[in-house]
């Protein structure tokens, strides 16, 4: 259970209730959401993660985009963004405990988990590569996605977000991570 109250439609007042009906309005409303709704500006300053996520998909493809948000969301063990995207991969054919990633693809699942892991420690070797393929201005981008994602991870878990009702048909594919467990 969630350790804040989530936002509803009788208590929420000004922004707060514009957004919530716009997203309820739309079908966007998510537990997520609903929790960051208890402050707008929290909230707006949380949606910056699509911004950044169309850059993302607009530089690295969908399914790229994708494998690398599952990657970030599985090694920072958040169990609700991992889900979504598990939801995601399944749209598109792949299962995310068994697929074999493309060059590009596992070097930014490399990247993901370093960026996760330990962000002072990214290998020199990972930006080569990732020179190989992108312009600094992408890196920028693709760090920067990561970074937004870590935030989102860590706000879901920290506040314990309940998984959404869509996605608890396949709670079970949730895979935790288990790096942490060696920190002492």
């Amino acid at each position: 259970m969630a350790r804040v109250a989530f936002t509803n439609e009788k208590e929420a007042t000004g922004k707060e209730l514009e957004a919530y009906l716009e997203l309820k309005n739309q079908g966007k409303l998510t537990n997520m959401k609903e929790a960051l709704l208890q402050d707008y500006a929290t909230y707006d300053a949380f949606m910056g993660w699509y911004t950044s996520w169309n850059r993302l998909v607009e530089i690295i493809g969908q399914r790229a985009a994708i494998v690398y948000a599952h990657s970030v969301s599985s090694t920072n063990g958040c169990l609700l963004c991992s889900l979504f995207f598990v939801s995601d991969l399944a749209e598109i054919g792949i299962d995310p405990s068994n697929f074999e990633p493309t060059e590009k693809e596992a070097l930014l699942k490399s990247l993901a988990e370093q960026i996760v892991k330990n962000p002072t420690k990214v290998s020199d070797e990972t930006f080569t590569e990732l020179k190989k393929y992108y312009t600094d201005k992408e890196i920028v981008v693709i760090v920067g996605f990561a970074c937004q994602m870590m935030a989102t991870n860590n706000f879901n878990s920290v506040l314990q977000i309940d998984v959404d009702q869509r996605l608890l048909p396949i709670q079970d594919k949730f895979e935790p991570a288990t790096w942490r467990d060696a920190i002492k």
